[in-house]
């Protein structure tokens, strides 16, 4: 039987669902309370084993789902939120046909407590509810599904009409049925306390949500005042406390602070409305509001910014005369010098400029100014007019904060007749600079002037980052160091002086090439070869790219056996064949191609290792349900590929019981070669019930083990109190059939056939013309007398073993009773015998308790026999062939019943032929 299927699946719930829409316009919805478990289930079949994904749609994107897809049969969401709602698909695929794709849709229910908020008719807003004004109260909570309102004063329920003070209205962008309550002209017997009931209808359960708000002539909306500055403006380090006080508001509000970047500050308190800052830095700076809520009106909200002094980031540059073209500084001409530092606040900025370590002041021929700090924040400029040789010497600009507490940061500038414009150049021999992957490479820069400028470095050749992910490095000595260089970072660089800490003129700018060598890039990189013993095994390494790419050389290896060395032509891959693969071929064989750098390397495992079994799961009724504590599982699978390799001559089969460490192995022999797709058995039998086994299967070949399965057997029966009430019956219309083997150590074999399939053409006289119940296609065992069986041949067929469980343990004196039956056909001239054996537990104690030999007519008949047996035992039918080829014996509906059997059928006159023997 060839077994390849395409997958099928549908899903089945379980979880605490509510309720489940089963096919509607093919949707089925599955309807669950917030909070409970969701519990989803994809069957499905067919062959190979279909690989399972749950993957889900709908929703935002950042509700990316589990990574947004589960390898696994069961869906299980603990405690679902309701954004978890949304399409639920399983798709399972195996390669064969389309995929098989079945969704379910999960509706989230739940409902959040309601909120009353309370306005008054625009336009008449006071501080207070006088009489004559317009009242609104709107009721709102999120829910799924819509809401049903209701809203009662005191006891009395309002509705649309019930009170002409009152009308009930929704605007039309709400979902719900009564959701604002009007209350016109404010009278009285208004002022009492409202109640709104939120209700889902009791769907899964929801009870209805109530809330309840005093209206009262002292209902107002909240009103605060802020008692601290704004902005405020502190050290770091301070702790700061923003006090918020309520001025009005009925019921009383509550007060809550935010933040514009977001989220408080980590180590912030808040109490009663003072919200504390403790060491405050320059992060914490910004927005900080208060906002006071009662649920009437507004809420309200006021705000104060925060600002942290700082100063930081100090440099300065030098500006020689604009009206001259060179750049240098000469006596006579003009010299600009300038700072520049970041401040806050940038109006608390004040600069000094010292010489020589004494004060300067702005007189006519040193112009001192400070710059507007909205075209440059923070820079001072000090404009040497017409620079005589006194004017040499050391010039500092020092700035500071006002408010004081900050540092303050000093910048010397050297003016003299050595203070010259940058120049850069690049060293000899320093490019094209040539490394090998992985070093550590210095690009050097020489940069010559005085003052000596920052140096940036760029890449020149692309946009692309530097080595440490930034578009520019600094450098203040000219070298870029990269440590372990790749091969991603060949190309050019470029260095280029900064007008910071230097002279504010054209920078000046080199390029260095860096190359990187590179041992070759191959590939298979890793490849596993599987072949059998005398086959062909070709093998192909590939060169992808290597620097330098010339004196490329290969070298074939078995292990550290050299098997074949040449260098590349114009070719850039190489091959290596064995004709005839032999035991010793086995290994690792590597393919090393080498460059100056060194070599790329390909790996091939060639191996003799079968591949996988690949688990059949779709055996219709696998469970062999027959004893009180055991119970037996027809596993089932095909071979991958199995002419991949040698022939499987067995598998090992383990099996253990889940949560037990012990593997149980045997070993099931295969006869002939195994075809793809063909589906093969095995029973398992003596599996303890309701045992959850895992089942392990490794196919052998001359070259030892191959790749393992496993898979789990469940017990799926059920499960009653007095299981050795269940008969065994079997009719043999299924394979297999009914846990029924072979014995290993007889002539021949019985044989699973129906009158259908069986050819009589060359034995007419012989055998059954249909199954007991006269069915053409109904199955039987029997056995063939044909040829080259020859008289005295003996075929025997071995029941499962049957477990008694006497009813009371103790009394194993009275053994319990079993009736056994079973129908039998001998038809024929050459009929031989058909014994009916018990057996115990050991392998030689069968002893014969049924014997019938000769021609018995053309027809059906039973035999029943009542045994008593004291331990497990198994059942063996024994055919024996008579004289000739007219003698095929059949056997069918077989049965065994706990009882004593009734009255003997009225074929009495052969009960003469049964023998019995009890041993334990």
């Amino acid at each position: 039987e060839i077994v390849r299927s395409p997958p099928t699946v549908r899903i089945v719930h379980s979880g605490h669902a509510c309720n489940v829409e089963e096919e509607r316009y093919s949707e089925r919805v599955y309807t669950i309370r917030e909070g409970e478990t969701l519990e989803l289930t994809c069957l499905v079949t067919g062959h190979p084993r279909p690989q399972i994904r749950w993957t889900k749609t709908a929703g935002s994107v950042s509700d990316r789902f589990q990574d947004s897809s589960v390898f696994n049969e069961t869906l299980h969401i603990a405690k679902i939120q309701r954004h978890q709602g949304g399409r639920y698909y399983c798709k399972a695929e195996n390669g064969l046909g389309s995929p098989a794709i079945k969704s379910m849709r999960v509706d989230v229910y739940y409902l959040d407590e309601p909120v009353v908020t309370v306005h008054q008719s625009i336009g008449e807003a006071k501080e207070q509810f006088y009489y004559e004004r317009t009242v609104f109260l709107r009721c709102v909570a999120n829910s799924n599904p819509p809401i049903r309102y209701s809203w009662y004063r005191g006891r009395d329920v309002l509705s649309q009409g019930s009170d002409k003070g009152v009308e009930i209205y929704e605007p039309f962008f709400t979902q719900g049925e009564t959701k604002i309550l009007k209350l016109k002209n404010l009278r009285p017997k208004d002022y009492a306390n409202y109640s709104c009931i939120a209700s889902v209808r009791n769907v899964c359960g929801i009870a209805d949500r109530r809330v309840v708000f005093r209206l009262t002539n002292k209902t107002a909306p909240a009103s605060i005042k802020l008692l601290v500055e704004d902005p405020i403006v502190v050290n770091p380090g301070q702790t700061v406390s923003l006090v918020c006080i309520s001025t009005g508001g009925e019921p009383a509000p509550s007060l809550a602070w935010t933040s514009g970047s977001g989220s408080l500050p980590e180590k912030s308190l808040m109490k009663e409305g003072v919200l504390t800052l403790p060491a405050i830095a320059s992060e914490d700076a910004g927005v900080y509001s208060c906002i006071a809520s009662n649920n009437v009106g507004n809420p309200a909200k006021k705000s104060t910014t925060i600002i942290v002094r700082a100063l930081k980031k100090g440099r300065f540059w030098i500006t020689p005369d604009p009206y001259h073209n060179d750049d240098n500084i000469q006596i006579g001409r003009e010299v600009k010098i300038s700072c520049q530092v970041e401040a806050t606040p940038p109006e608390e900025l004040q600069f000094s400029w010292l010489k020589n370590g004494r004060a300067l002041r702005s007189s006519e021929r040193m112009v001192i100014t400070q710059t507007d700090p909205d075209i440059s924040p923070g820079t001072t400029n000090l404009d040497i007019i017409d620079l005589k040789f006194t004017d040499f010497g050391t010039y500092t600009c020092v700035a500071a904060l006002r408010g004081g507490a900050i540092p303050e940061i000093s910048i010397d500038v050297n003016i003299s007749s050595t203070t010259v414009p940058p120049n850069l150049t690049v060293p000899r021999g320093k490019s094209p600079m040539a490394v090998r992957e992985g070093e550590t490479v210095e690009l050097e820069c020489l940069v010559s002037g005085k003052p000596k400028p920052i140096i940036l470095w760029s890449r020149a050749d692309k946009e692309a980052p530097m080595p440490d992910g930034s578009m520019q490095m600094e450098s203040y000595d000219g070298v870029l160091r990269i440590v372990n260089v790749s091969r991603e970072m060949s190309g050019s660089y470029r260095c280029q002086t900064s007008q910071y800490n230097g002279f504010n003129v054209k920078p000046r700018e080199a390029v260095i090439e860096l190359i990187v060598h590179y041992p070759p890039a191959v590939e298979p990189v890793w490849q596993e070869v599987r072949q059998g013993l005398g086959r062909q095994v070709s093998m192909n390494c590939r060169v992808l790219r290597a620097h330098p790419s010339r004196v490329l050389r290969y070298e074939w290896r078995l292990g550290s056996r050299l098997l074949h060395a040449g260098t590349f032509d114009s070719r850039d891959d190489t091959d290596y064949i064995v004709r005839s693969l032999a035991r010793e071929g086995y290994g690792e064989y590597t393919c090393d191609v080498i460059n100056e750098v060194g070599p790329g390397r390909c790996t091939f495992l060639v191996t003799g290792k079968a591949y996988p079994p690949e688990f059949y799961y779709d055996t219709y009724s696998p469970l062999w349900q027959n004893r009180p504590r055991v119970y037996g599982y027809k596993l089932q699978w095909t071979q991958m590929n199995p002419s991949g390799v040698d022939r499987i001559m067995a598998y090992r089969l383990g099996i253990r019981q889940t949560g037990q460490q012990r593997w149980w192995e045997q070993e099931i022999p295969v006869e002939g070669n195994i075809q793809k797709g063909e589906l093969i058995a095995h029973n398992l039998t003596e599996l303890i019930r309701p045992e959850v086994y895992v089942v392990r299967l490794t196919p052998i070949t001359r070259f030892g083990e191959g790749d393992s399965s496993t898979r789990v057997v469940t017990y799926s029966g059920t499960i009653k109190s007095d299981l050795h009430c269940t008969p065994f019956h079997c009719s043999f219309e299924e394979d297999p059939i009914c846990m029924f083997t072979q014995d290993k150590n007889d002539d021949f074999d019985w044989t699973r056939h129906s009158a259908a399939t069986r050819d009589t053409k060359y034995t007419p006289n012989t055998g059954p013309s249909g199954d007991r119940s006269g069915s053409k296609q109904g199955f039987f065992m029997y056995i063939e007398t044909s040829r080259p069986r020859k008289d005295g041949d003996t075929a025997r067929l071995l029941s499962p073993k049957f477990n008694v469980a006497p009813k009371n343990p103790y009394s194993i004196t009275s053994p319990p009773a079993y009736c056994f039956s079973f129908y039998y056909h001998m038809y024929g001239k050459h009929i031989g015998k058909s014994h009916r054996r018990q057996k115990g537990q050991s392998t030689s104690d069968a002893s014969p308790v049924w014997s019938l030999s000769g021609n018995q007519g053309d027809r059906w008949r039973q035999a029943k026999i009542s045994i008593h047996p004291t331990a497990s035992f198994q059942v063996i039918f024994e055919g024996i062939r008579g004289p000739g080829i007219e003698g095929d014996i059949a056997i069918d509906d077989v049965t065994l019943e706990e009882g004593e059997c009734p009255d003997p059928p009225s074929n009495r006159m052969y009960r003469a032929c049964i023998s019995m023997v009890t041993r334990p």
